[in-house]
């Protein structure tokens, strides 16, 4: 899709909350914005999109091209995504299926859009089928008052994901063990899933600490300079917690050819430091964010 039309069809989108004319006119489109693998910068694409129960299903075709497009190479690497739908716009996780789950989500989405199988029969690589969750309503937190509320919507976000972590891998060692016969156990189709929420929960942490390091932290010791010992321990555990977020990664790369019981072992240990780190920011920062307002107020003119 040439730069200038796509552009036209996000503007167009995005002014009549979701419905564009033209040759999408009727269609069901969404608009994805990832983050450039290497370059960081944001990218909003228009893409069909099958509905999926508690789900939306894209494909990355790119019309049948030989390559993946530029978007699914972006969600690898950078797997945490912002979906805007009608008028709502949300985070979402993008995970792409795998094994038999992938074959069985492509024929969802032929059975609505029948092109997608054009699509497949153009080109030798297999088209990636991305899952992307919507957001759960009975699940959304209450609006944040406080920066010491936003910490808090941060840190259960972080813990939710690392829970994500523990229980998608129980449920891949589950699948391993329940396999009989000869041969290899099927994969359940999880090693992907489990390496992007991962990443997602890695690149959150980092990003999150930082915006503490660079942003909060010298802005409190303005006003709290009696407590600088406290932000320097605090600076120090992010520098503790980075090797532990990478060696989560390596544990969790892993996976498919992991011994369960000392696989289980090391990922309690990390989840403990991580979450033991998270109770320590709290103890000593939320106190202090109790009374600035979020979002922060806009400058007086």
């Amino acid at each position: 899709m040439p730069q200038t039309f796509q552009q036209s069809v996000i503007t167009e989108f995005r002014a009549n909350a979701g419905k564009v004319g033209g040759p999408f006119e009727g269609s069901d489109l969404l608009l994805l914005t990832t983050t450039g693998a290497r370059s960081g910068t944001r990218h909003t694409t228009p893409l069909g999109y099958v509905r999926d129960g508690g789900r939306l299903l894209v494909v990355a075709s790119n019309l049948g091209a030989p390559r993946h497009p530029d978007w699914y190479r972006n969600l690898l690497a950078r797997p945490t995504v912002q979906v805007e739908l009608g008028d709502q716009e949300f985070e979402s996780l993008a995970v792409p299926a795998e094994g038999t789950r992938r074959d069985e989500l492509f024929a969802r989405v032929v059975a609505v859009a029948p092109g997608y199988a054009e699509y497949q029969d153009a080109t030798d690589r297999m088209l990636p089928v991305v899952v992307l969750e919507l957001p759960d309503p009975d699940a959304t937190p209450p609006e944040a008052a406080s920066l010491a509320d936003k910490l808090v919507r941060v840190h259960t976000w972080l813990r939710g994901e690392l829970l994500h972590v523990g229980a998608e891998t129980e449920a891949y060692f589950a699948a391993r063990a329940s396999h009989s016969g000869d041969g290899d156990a099927p994969a359940p189709g999880l090693g992907l899933q489990i390496r992007q929420r991962c990443l997602a929960f890695c690149q959150a942490l980092e990003f999150h600490h930082t915006a503490e390091d660079g942003q909060m932290f010298p802005t409190m010791e303005g006003y709290h300079p009696h407590l600088r010992d406290v932000f320097d321990r605090l600076r120090e555990e992010h520098r503790s917690i980075g090797v532990v977020q990478s060696a989560l990664a390596a544990l969790l790369a892993d996976v498919t050819i992991a011994e369960p019981d000392r696989f289980r072992a090391e990922l309690a240990r990390m989840s403990a430091e991580l979450n033991a780190h998270l109770d320590h920011e709290e103890e000593h920062i939320l106190p202090l964010l109790a009374d600035v307002p979020w979002p922060p107020a806009p400058p007086a003119a």
